[in-house]
């Protein structure tokens, strides 16, 4: 329902464990590392252990992308089952057909080892995996164990995982079953995320969904943290729901308020008796008004004789209060991007919005904050102010249009209402910035920003260039030159721009997994770095290339994480693409 008002492809915080959402933070890779070596071990069980909503599944799921090729695998969902359930179960999974051996629990095993033996021959490894394996009974456990004297004289046949919850620990570590716990090779226990985690997790999946950008203010992830815990199927639903709320008020992110109304609709309120209403405050509210209104009865004033002359009236001088006008109510689906709401329904002209730039009326700005000369080169966005009742939305739209323009395209939101499925469309990534005015400029790229000027109101305008103390802005399709300094004073940290993803990107690529970016990741720092590009055959982001990505990172005063996602991508970009336009004013090829 919200994914098309935020720009995203697909809602972002499903439950379902899609591979494509997984955040491997440095518990989840290692993880994934002990199963990938438990498999190449070439014997005993690998266990992957962790709270409800840790992510053990969707580790499970990448792990099955990654593993070997001939590799056939069973993977049990449902492990309720009786000990010939469960060997019926494999079967089924393996495409075993036990020919006269049904319901027989030595026909099924007679079965399963024929076709390991088979199946070794043939140069293939077969694993079993289960999930879900605390509610393995004591007794199809230690059948399970059994099933891993299946050998010949030098390998074992059947490699098993197993994934459970705490309590898998505790019946492991029953007496009955210490055999079983002995044939551990590998285990791994997932913990939650780490508040720093759960700000790169969130940042990831809506990376996946399309949005380079955040939707979350601090204050929100700090609270968002508290209430879930850090467990990720909890944040997903939290997140979710967030989102929805934000729609629903056509907010432009998930502030705190939404996500305590979004944690009160999914946990549900403390349960308890609730406590007798006190009505004796609001009735004794009551009469102290109604003994204040009879203050200012005729009756009153004659009782405590003449009154002073009036004060003179403040608009009797020709000062005037000046109220912004009311938002229009949405009505219907929001068909736009954050921000872009009413954009489709009318084409905008360009003398639609007029800016004019003088001091508000009865009001004496500070001399300190004018231009020095209003009609000379520079410009101060304090002053520039629109007639009372412009609707200012529609600078967002001109500014969005000015944008698309620096990058050789034309931008109509009548046609095109969600902003950046047009720019990923075109081959363009959306990033949106809620920081410093410093930090962004860092990024070294053209973006809509956020103003307000001396009378409080809230505009757009798009930053175009950067020519050392002097920034050029576009502001409702007026070229306008403003002092850096000036800039930075009217403006609220609030920053959308494009970026240039790599051929084929589709998230941030973290260390250890597979993608064919790598190779393009790898030409473009060899460029960098004066040297031959490496020959990849598994195009895997390995040590060597993360080492090399941590380096560009810190030279380029980023945060030095070995992931590379947009903001590494934008700066390697400036200095490997001649094209990309930038604040600098490198031309274009």
């Amino acid at each position: 329902m919200y994914s098309n008002y935020f720009g995203l492809s697909e809602p972002p915080f499903a439950i379902a464990p899609d591979p494509r959402y997984l955040y491997l933070s440095d518990q989840h890779r290692e993880a994934l590392a002990h199963l990938l070596y438990g498999i190449d071990s070439n014997g005993g069980f690998i266990l992957l252990t962790g709270e409800v909503g840790t992510g053990k599944t969707t580790v499970c799921r990448c792990l099955l992308d990654q593993l070997p090729e001939h590799t056939n695998v069973a993977f049990i969902l449902n492990p309720k089952y009786s000990v010939q359930e469960l060997l019926e179960a494999i079967c089924d999974e393996l495409d075993i057909r036990a020919v006269g051996e049904k319901d027989s629990i030595k026909g099924y095993i007679d079965a399963l080892n024929r076709y390991l033996l088979a199946a070794h021959t043939r140069g293939e490894k077969t694993v079993l995996i289960i999930d879900e394996a605390q509610n393995l009974s004591v007794d199809v456990l230690e059948q399970i164990r059994l099933l891993t004297n299946l050998e010949t004289d030098s390998h074992k046949l059947l490699q098993i995982i197993l994934i459970g919850q705490p309590e898998l620990l505790d019946k492991l570590s029953r007496p009955e079953l210490r055999q079983l716990n002995q044939r551990i090779t590998a285990r791994f226990h997932l913990d939650a995320l780490s508040k720093e985690e759960l700000h790169a997790y969130i940042q990831h999946r809506l990376s996946v969904a399309g949005m380079e950008g955040e939707l979350f203010t601090a204050a929100t992830r700090e609270k968002l943290y508290k209430l879930s815990g850090g467990v990720p199927r909890l944040v997903n639903v939290l997140c979710d729901r967030a989102l929805l709320g934000a729609y629903v008020k056509r907010d432009t992110c998930v502030d705190l308020k939404t996500l305590k109304k979004a944690a009160e609709e999914v946990m549900g309120q403390p349960g308890g008796t609730a406590k007798p209403r006190d009505y004796r405050p609001v009735l004794l509210l009551c009469l102290l008004l109604v003994a204040i209104g009879w203050l200012f009865t005729p009756q009153f004033r004659e009782l405590i004789g003449p009154q002073p002359a009036a004060l003179p009236d403040d608009n009797a001088s020709g000062n005037t209060i000046v109220t912004a006008p009311e938002a229009a109510e949405p009505t219907g689906e929001p068909a736009g991007s954050p921000g872009v709401a009413n954009a489709t329904t009318a084409v905008i002209p360009p003398q639609t919005t007029q800016i004019t730039q003088t001091a508000p009326q009865g009001e004496q700005l500070d001399q300190s904050v004018v231009d020095e000369d209003l009609s000379g080169r520079f410009s101060n966005p304090a002053t520039w102010q629109w007639e009372q009742g412009t609707d200012l939305s529609l600078t967002q739209v001109m500014a969005f249009q000015s944008l698309f323009n620096r990058w050789g395209l034309q931008y109509d939101p009548v046609s095109q209402p969600v902003l950046c499925t047009f720019a990923r469309q075109h081959g363009l990534g959306c990033l949106a910035q809620n920081t410093t005015f410093d930090e962004f400029i860092k990024l070294n790229r053209p973006a809509v920003m956020k103003l307000f000027n001396a009378q409080g109101q809230e505009f757009y305008a798009t930053l175009l260039e950067i020519d050392g103390e002097v920034a050029k802005v576009s502001v409702a399709n007026e070229l306008r030159e403003v002092r850096l300094e000036e800039l930075k004073l009217w403006q609220v940290n609030q920053y959308l721009l494009l970026w240039k993803p790599p051929p084929g990107y589709r998230a941030p690529l973290q260390p250890g997994t597979t993608d064919d970016m790598v190779i393009w990741l790898d030409r473009q720092l060899a460029v960098l770095q004066g040297r031959d590009p490496r020959s990849w055959r598994r195009r895997t982001y390995d040590n060597a290339l993360v080492r090399q990505v941590k380096r560009f990172q810190s030279s380029n005063n980023l945060m030095i994480d070995g992931v590379f996602g947009p903001r590494t991508a934008i700066l390697l970009n400036s200095q490997t693409d001649n094209t990309v336009p930038r604040l600098d004013g490198m031309p274009r090829g």
